[in-house]
């Protein structure tokens, strides 16, 4: 599994658009149409929440991908 770091700029991203903004997924469209089908995992659990906010040292997970938090501060 490939793992890549997020550098939050605020105190957290909605899921949808931290798919958007690492580059895994290339719309809005096809991020929640993701997440709709319980294909995310937050912290290793599913997650269906399309705008659920993801906070520093949280982890992500999508296909063969791990996105880890990190805050900026």
């Amino acid at each position: 599994m490939e793992i890549k770091n997020f550098i939050l700029n605020s105190d957290y991203i909605e899921l949808c658009s931290l798919l958007k903004s690492i580059g895994v997924i290339s719309t809005g469209g096809e991020a929640k149409a993701a997440i709709t089908q319980g294909l995310v995992k937050v912290n290793d659990k599913v997650e269906t929440r399309k705008r659920h906010k993801i906070k520093a040292g949280q982890r992500v997970q999508f296909e063969s991908l791990e996105i880890v938090t990190i805050s900026k501060i």
